[in-house]
């Protein structure tokens, strides 16, 4: 039910098999000016606990831009587990787009 730890999974799917090893040749100022522009859906409901500080370490170099708009998915997951913290059966999804530029 956390909508950082849906965002943190969210952009780590959305990078995780992308590589460009060239950027030191095609951005001014490589891996140091690299700018990452990511929009974040989340349910709005769950929208005041994300902590964007921990999703934007997933990003391992770069200056990292967050836009938050209304989006994800709640869904029930038919059970809520108490020792995780759960307040009812919310499934949260985040949905991630990330751009690359400088």
């Amino acid at each position: 039910q956390s909508s950082t730890k849906a965002a943190v999974r969210a952009c780590r799917n959305a990078i995780e098999f992308n590589s460009i090893p060239s950027i030191n040749r095609l951005v001014p100022g490589g891996y140091d000016k690299l700018k990452l522009d990511v929009i974040l859906a989340v349910p709005p409901k769950y929208q005041p606990g994300l902590d964007l500080e921990a999703v934007g370490n997933v990003f391992p170099y770069g200056e990292v831009k967050f836009t938050i708009q209304d989006g994800g998915m709640v869904a029930p997951s038919g059970i809520a587990i108490d020792a995780l913290g759960d307040k009812n059966d919310d499934m949260v999804v985040v949905c991630a787009s990330v751009t690359v530029g400088y």
